[in-house]
């Protein structure tokens, strides 16, 4: 993650960021996946470099919202990748793979990582967004920049705990979590390895964006309901303390999820963020109510080992 006092706004401000949203935007509608060194950039998952205060700008959001833009470009490894065995990319059927053991080596990729890989291999980055919307846009078109790596990563055992599988090669860390085995279609999180898999700024305006879209009535899935992918952080164990009082309480927000009930519509390319201390990070986002009067609201939230969770809304 990054840390320090810093804003990161959904928007071009000058003509170099202009420039790199064109491009990153106009990548998903290119034929095929393009595998240019200029795509083979790896994301360490808990942040995006920044030099000084300079923050570049790529696509965030499902309608080409900018946001952080790595410092770098890896590139090309000139290393052929390890094999992957084949019967790992084709759309497996329940009869044939096993479920994946609570706990220690997974020796077969659950099938719904091997809907996601056989993906992974022949579909375009905007099909990969569409289907894993979960994640922020501009993250699985960072994440999922080279398939090969991915792929040998995950024709290794895998290890399994209560919240998540991971796979790793010299190269690469794969982890899912557990949840999403369940959904039949789990996209993984990527980082280079020695890397811990975590969540960036990205994805917390993307959980703000996906909490307004269900409210104002256009979810970015059908199926993104509370009950099934939680965004608001739980009431217990009371452990909400973003100014570190060291007195910590239940996440406001838990005790009155209808707080924005009669929004209308809300400003998806005025998303800004900002950290404050620990996992804790601010989002904030003009919204509009049933009467057409615009607020700006800032959310709270708090990053878990399942994402971004938000706990208050303000005012």
């Amino acid at each position: 993650m990054l840390y320090g006092s810093h804003r990161v706004r959904d928007g071009p401000s000058h003509a170099v960021e202009k420039r790199i949203v064109e491009v990153e935007c106009a990548r998903p509608n290119s034929s095929g996946r393009d595998r240019s060194a200029s795509h083979l950039r790896r994301v360490v998952i808990g942040g995006l470099a920044v030099t000084g205060a300079f923050v570049l700008s790529g696509c965030d959001s499902v309608v080409g919202i900018p946001t952080d833009e790595p410092a770098a470009v890896a590139t090309t490894s000139t290393t052929p990748p390890a094999a992957v065995p084949s019967t790992q990319l084709v759309p497996p059927t329940s009869a044939t793979v096993a479920a994946a053991p609570t706990t220690g080596t997974v020796a077969e990729v659950p099938a719904a990582v091997q809907r996601w890989a056989a993906d992974l291999k022949t579909g375009t980055v905007a099909q990969l967004q569409a289907k894993c919307w979960t994640i922020a846009p501009r993250n699985v078109a960072e994440m999922y920049a080279d398939d090969q790596p991915i792929l040998a990563a995950l024709a290794q055992p895998g290890t399994a705990t209560k919240d998540a599988i991971t796979w790793k090669n010299r190269s690469t860390t794969v982890a899912v979590d557990r949840a999403a085995l369940d959904t039949g279609y789990a996209c993984p999180r990527v980082a280079t390895a020695g890397a811990d898999i975590d969540y960036n700024e990205a994805d917390a305006r993307h959980t703000v964006r996906r909490y307004l879209a269900r409210f104002v009535g256009t979810p970015l899935d059908a199926a993104d309901k509370e009950g099934a992918y939680p965004l608001v952080c739980k009431a217990s164990p009371a452990s909400w303390d973003p100014t570190g009082t060291g007195k910590a309480i239940a996440a406001p927000l838990a005790d009155n999820p209808g707080k924005l009930t009669g929004a209308t519509k809300f400003a998806d390319q005025e998303i800004s963020s900002e950290r404050l201390r620990g996992d804790y990070l601010t989002v904030e986002v003009p919204v509009t109510n049933s009467a057409g009067v615009t607020k700006t609201r800032t959310f709270t939230l708090t990053a878990g080992p399942q994402g971004y969770c938000i706990g208050d809304v303000s005012p």
